[in-house]
């Protein structure tokens, strides 16, 4: 029988179909502006191949992000599917999947199609390491992939000169009918020297991300999630509002802030702009410094040191 994985609180965030039926109910009952088309930048792509030597983040979509870090080319999340089940995708990737450089790494934090696409993954180009949460790697190598590294939470590896922990989500997980919960979930925190950044994942808030602040005290940048949390009463467990994603910037003690997985797909009942809209209006309620946050348009590039944040356009 296969082990089953929970929160760090016990819980195993399913429900039941009572609870599904009453939100698709609700779902129908909405209307909403789906009119907004989140920005978008040309990618420099010279700069992408060019550069071994500078960290840098460039959004992609949804929690996918090429990160360069020590000399290496990281992605998170691969997923350049064009639709979610019967969905389409409402904004096309940053980065086209066949202009990205040689990947060296590939992050994965949980088996949920909209974070782990097959069809990526083997047009991804490089020959690439997989470093992926405990459970999954059989997945990976009964399709081919042999360069595959299981960790479970707050285990750490080394690719290269790049640190790698694995840390602890609040969500779930599933594929089929048959293996709900059957891979752990989880974000990554990634380290050079002095420079850190930390990929939550996907994930609801949990008081879990206060012992991450404590054990990475000097995460640079925090790629956090704002979407999919509409219905709260449904997906609170497993997705943070954007309100929360705030709360875990501070409980991380992150510099930088950027929004993710809010832009691609429709996997709730909010859209990209109430998400984006929420998060700039606690932001100030907060007073916080609106150069920490980086709504980054699709595509764009931005660089940072342990010494100084700047942008590159």
């Amino acid at each position: 029988m296969a082990k089953k994985y929970v929160n760090a609180d016990g819980s195993a965030n399913l429900k039941s179909f009572a609870e599904l039926r009453r939100w698709q109910k609700e779902r129908r009952a909405k209307k909403k502006d789906l009119s907004y088309v989140v920005p978008r930048v040309e990618p420099d792509l010279e700069l992408l191949h060019g550069n071994r030597t500078e960290p840098t983040v460039t959004f992609i979509g949804h929690s996918t992000f090429l990160i360069q870090l020590g000399g290496l080319n990281i992605v998170t999340d691969p997923v350049w599917a064009k639709t979610m089940g019967v969905s389409p995708r409402l904004t096309a990737p940053g980065v086209a999947i066949e202009a990205l450089p040689p990947i060296d790494v590939v992050l994965l934090s949980h088996a949920h199609y909209d974070h782990l696409h097959l069809g990526s993954l083997r047009r991804l180009p490089g020959d690439f390491v997989a470093l992926v949460p405990d459970g999954l790697a059989r997945w990976f190598r009964r399709r081919g992939f042999r360069r595959v590294q299981e960790l479970s939470w707050w285990s750490e590896t080394r690719v290269g000169e790049v640190t790698f922990g694995f840390v602890p989500a609040k969500h779930w997980t599933r594929r089929t009918p048959w293996d709900t919960n059957t891979s752990h979930w989880g974000g990554w925190v990634m380290r050079h020297g002095a420079d850190c950044l930390y990929f939550a994942g996907d994930s609801g808030y949990d008081t879990v991300f206060r012992d991450i602040g404590a054990r990475y005290g000097d995460i640079r940048v925090a790629l956090l999630p704002i979407g999919a949390y509409e219905p709260e009463w449904f997906m609170g467990p497993s997705h943070m509002t954007p309100e929360e994603a705030v709360r875990t910037f501070a409980d991380v003690g992150g510099r930088i802030f950027v929004p993710m997985h809010y832009d691609a797909f429709r996997l709730a009942d909010d859209t990209p702009k109430e998400a984006l809209d929420r998060l700039l209006a606690e932001w100030e309620r907060l007073g916080l410094p609106r150069e920490r946050l980086w709504t980054m348009p699709l595509g764009n590039t931005r660089l940072w040191s342990a010494n100084e944040t700047s942008i590159m356009e």
